[in-house]
């Protein structure tokens, strides 16, 4: 996206009709439409949990690739991000974002690989000769690079080819081999709809690649001068992802009442297969460990994908109630 496209798309947010701002109107931008990554907002929207605590929330969708733009840039509170793309925002040397992650959506990575099980792509070795549809990314090439030749594999036999497709299964239906996925909703739209599929996770080939996304993130900036603010928001999201982990199918007719485009079988599959995973084994839902957090952004940096080792920088569970 260009920065004129960003920027056009910010300005309606930014301006909201010449409107004193209001401290308790928070804004949380989407990484993407509406899924059940994003249920526990809807649910403490539904449910009431922000207006208990003194809230407006407005959840709206981002321009493409434009999340992170708005949040740093003040026009909204929060957002739904990913750690692999907040860190080389943060770790510039020169005009960083002022952002930080604030609590994990999912507590583990729940992102890998996907084939049709006729592709044989079943260990990362087996990518060598096949064409691997890429977001072209320096990310993207490092990671597949790394676990392609720790799995005794020959990167340069790896076809990166530019992924044009609007989803997964459309990539695969082409000449496509191989896409990275997100298993919550493709691979679960693939175990709904009888497609046979080989599946790499990403978290269980190497404790490095078992980061945290999605995540909320909120402005550094606007933290600092309203810290109980964030405080009652994360209270209030928490309780909506303590819903959905304790009441998955009421919480899947949340997010279709919400987003009632979406595939009501694919919508309450994933909701069931997040209900063990928004929270997993982490102390609460949210809580972000730092030894695996600055694991993957000191591979970052080791891979040159990062302006500066931050370690363990960039996120926060102070505001975590």
């Amino acid at each position: 996206m260009t920065a004129l496209a960003v920027l056009m798309a910010i300005l309606p947010l930014a301006g909201c009709g010449g409107k004193k701002t209001d401290a308790n109107h928070i804004r949380v931008v989407l990484d993407w439409t509406p899924n059940t990554n994003h249920t526990g907002l809807y649910a403490a929207l539904e449910k009431g949990w922000f207006a208990e605590e003194g809230l407006t929330v407005e959840i709206i969708q981002p321009p493409e690739d434009g999340a992170l733009a708005l949040l740093g840039l003040g026009s909204v509170q929060f957002a739904v991000d990913f750690q692999e793309t907040m860190g080389p925002a943060i770790a510039k040397n020169r005009d960083a974002l002022p952002v930080r992650a604030v609590a994990a959506i999912i507590s583990h990575n729940t992102s890998g690989i996907m084939s049709l099980a006729k592709n044989s792509v079943s260990r990362p070795c087996d990518l060598a000769g096949k064409r691997f549809a890429s977001w072209e990314t320096p990310l993207v090439t490092a990671l597949i690079k790394e676990i392609v030749e720790n799995d005794g594999g020959d990167f340069s036999r790896v076809k990166m080819v530019p992924n044009f497709a609007t989803d997964a299964f459309s990539a695969l239906e082409t000449d496509i081999d191989a896409i990275w996925i997100y298993f919550a909703w493709d691979g679960i739209a693939a175990e709904v709809n009888g497609i046979n599929i080989n599946y790499i996770d990403f978290g269980s080939l190497d404790r490095r690649f078992d980061f945290y996304t999605p995540v909320l993130a909120a402005n550094t900036n606007w933290l600092e001068k309203n810290g109980e603010t964030a405080k009652k928001f994360l209270r209030a999201a928490g309780k909506g992802y303590t819903f959905a982990i304790d009441s998955p199918a009421e919480a899947a007719e949340i997010l279709l009442k919400h987003a009632p485009e979406l595939d009501r079988r694919l919508v309450t599959q994933s909701q069931h297969y997040l209900q063990s995973r928004y929270q997993n084994d982490a102390p609460r839902w949210g809580e972000i460990d730092p030894v695996r957090w600055g694991g993957f952004y000191r591979w970052m940096f080791e891979q040159g994908l990062l302006e500066k080792d931050i370690g363990a920088g960039g996120f926060t569970n102070e505001y975590l109630p």
